[in-house]
């Protein structure tokens, strides 16, 4: 029985990023360039960027795996693991947050919820986060 599981991605994530085909590439269905509302940051330092809640427009991509229910079970867990991300610990321990989002299409129209992983304020705040007003990232921004 197929399962469906969405993720907007907005980093390392995204087609060509650093991890895409090693988390995502071999079960991958589609992914589309879509936006959601938030606040991006980039962490030069360290090589990724982060989202926190916000009314700026977050440019990335809605992938979609249309897999296995175990197999988008394992995808997800996958992702956790890459975004230090467990339901088990409090948000204090985790250095994302995973919920569900909105996301629109480019026109800004609403189009579906997905996953993405959301930093704290606090946390872009220790690890030194550069608010990116573009609301893109890429891994030489």
């Amino acid at each position: 029985m197929e399962s469906w599981l969405r993720v907007f991605v907005y980093g390392t994530l995204k087609p060509g990023g650093r991890y895409h085909q090693r988390c995502c590439g071999d079960f991958l269905t589609e992914a589309v360039p879509a936006l959601v509302n938030g606040r991006l940051y980039d962490f030069p330092q360290l090589g990724y960027p982060a989202m926190t809640r916000g009314e700026d427009w977050i440019k990335g991509f809605l992938l979609t795996f249309r897999q296995s229910a175990a197999v988008c079970a394992d995808v997800l867990r996958g992702l956790d693991r890459l975004e230090d991300y467990s339901a088990a610990r409090s948000p204090e321990e985790n250095d994302y947050q995973r919920c569900q989002r909105p996301v629109f299409y480019l026109d800004r129209e609403p189009w579906i919820t997905a996953w993405t992983y959301e930093m704290t304020i606090e946390k872009i705040r220790s690890y030194g986060g550069v608010y990116l007003p573009s609301g893109e990232w890429s891994a030489a921004s």
